[in-house]
């Protein structure tokens, strides 16, 4: 009772991150379970081409987002002046115009974007989803405030009130409109629920308008290799949608986005996880200072990991199973997708945290670099294995890709002391099992994602 006691109340490092992540698992978790029952509801209600339609969206303002980051979440949560009101306030001055510009972009690009995908909504749904950019930018700094002290329940709990929200108004709108503007009005309303939840439920002052030039010079001088790997990031997590959305149809591209939504489950959980929580336990115990900080981050990276890779094994294996459970018979091709994208997930997960290790070292350029390689060797994959295959081609060039980046990634982390050999032993071992029964079991219905392949 006393260890319980110590884990739900203590302070010291060890209880903060263990208590943080699975407050994050648990938000995360929630969260995709509220996206999983909209998209259980929605795909009765609306048809695949909105999916498809959406995917788009989501890739242009992704790429938006990337293209502009100046890693002001990450600045906050490294900085020794992470705390400070001036440094703070400057942040968030930087954050609303940064988002005000993203917001200004959707609606000057929003006409070649719908030319450039053949797609004409994109002129009317671009400039309204960009709405959620603006919002956005306007959060207040107390969220990474409470991310750095790895004090995380009050933000779970918004998290998925906002969720929520946005659920309710897409069904609703769904339900009396039956278009693709019912996913439009479900991602602006859950972001600005989510602003004011932290605005006025969240402890910690409101910032306001502040130009301090040292808080500035700081902030640009990290933030320029933020920027520049973000850019690069873009490739690695919208890759694949930039590529399949010049090729497949609407409806082709909505039944994949399907499948993408549940077997990125694992991949995106472990990056929340890291992002929130192992870059604060590097910068509080850098690896290459002590053994005993090397071996404290070792117990949490393998706990880390077995539960990521527990979680994969189920979209591995299950995948086509769940979707032909959870979803009706013009998804059925999403199984397979699920199936071989888990796979491909395989290389990232074993890697997961040593880019963060770079960040919470305040190395940015040696993260840009590395980023860079990894978008460079997974776009090549991706693009000759379209080329060769189609789509299942491309999906596999893919994780070729990201298995190859495997070297650059080992000298970053070694840089900062964090390569873990055993580690990374027992899970590239532990994934080659879990893609050799998923591909026993399952390959009638990877094969048969011939009927997505590109033209």
């Amino acid at each position: 009772m006393s260890r319980l006691r110590a884990l739900l109340h203590g302070q010291n490092l060890a209880e903060r991150a263990m208590r943080s992540s699975a407050l994050t698992v648990l938000g995360y978790g929630g969260g995709q379970a509220i996206r999983l029952m909209s998209n259980l509801i929605l795909t009765r209600l609306l048809f695949p081409e909105a999916f498809g339609l959406m995917s788009l969206v989501w890739v242009f303002l992704q790429g938006l987002t990337n293209v502009t980051d100046l890693g002001i979440t990450q600045s906050i949560l490294q900085s020794k002046r992470g705390e400070e009101r001036a440094f703070l306030d400057t942040a968030w001055t930087l954050q609303v115009i940064r988002g005000a510009l993203m917001w200004v972009g959707t609606v000057l690009l929003a006409a070649p974007v719908a030319a450039f995908y053949d797609a004409p909504e994109l002129r009317e749904l671009l400039p309204v989803v960009g709405l959620t950019l603006f919002i956005m930018g306007l959060i207040p700094t107390k969220r990474d405030t409470a991310n750095r002290k790895l004090v995380l329940g009050r933000m779970t709990a918004i998290d998925l009130s906002a969720q929520m929200s946005g659920l309710v108004v897409g069904v609703g709108v769904a339900w009396v409109t039956g278009s693709v503007w019912a996913l439009v009005a479900s991602a602006v309303a859950a972001n600005l629920v989510h602003l004011l939840l932290i605005v006025f439920c969240l402890p910690g002052p409101i910032n306001r308008p502040m130009w301090e030039k040292p808080a500035v010079s700081e902030l640009v001088h990290f933030g320029k290799w933020i920027f520049l790997s973000t850019a690069a990031g873009f490739l690695l997590s919208q890759g694949d949608k930039i590529v399949l959305g010049k090729y497949l149809s609407l409806k082709a591209l909505g039944i994949y986005n399907i499948g993408f939504f549940l077997a990125s489950f694992p991949v995106l959980l472990g990056g929340m996880v890291a992002r929130k929580v192992m870059i604060p336990v590097y910068r509080e115990k850098p690896p290459k200072e002590s053994r005993e900080n090397f071996e404290a981050i070792h117990r949490l990276r393998m706990m880390l990991s077995v539960g990521l890779f527990g979680l994969l094994v189920v979209f591995a294996v299950l995948g086509v199973w769940l979707v032909s459970v959870l979803y009706d018979p013009r998804y059925a091709l999403a199984g397979g997708v699920v199936a071989l994208l888990a796979i491909v997930s395989i290389p990232q997960m074993v890697t997961l945290t040593y880019d963060h290790a770079a960040l919470a070292a305040g190395d940015s350029r040696g993260f840009f670099v590395v980023t860079t390689i990894r978008a460079a060797l997974m776009m090549a994959g991706l693009l000759i294995g379209a080329d060769q295959a189609g789509l299942t081609g491309a999906l596999v060039g893919q994780g070729i890709g990201m298995i190859l980046a495997y070297l650059p990634l080992v000298q970053l982390a070694k840089r900062h002391g964090a390569w873990d050999l055993r580690h990374d032993g027992v899970f590239w071992a532990t994934g080659a099992l879990i893609a050799t029964v998923s591909l026993w079991l399952n390959w009638s219905a990877i094969l048969a994602l011939s009927a997505l392949n590109l033209p």
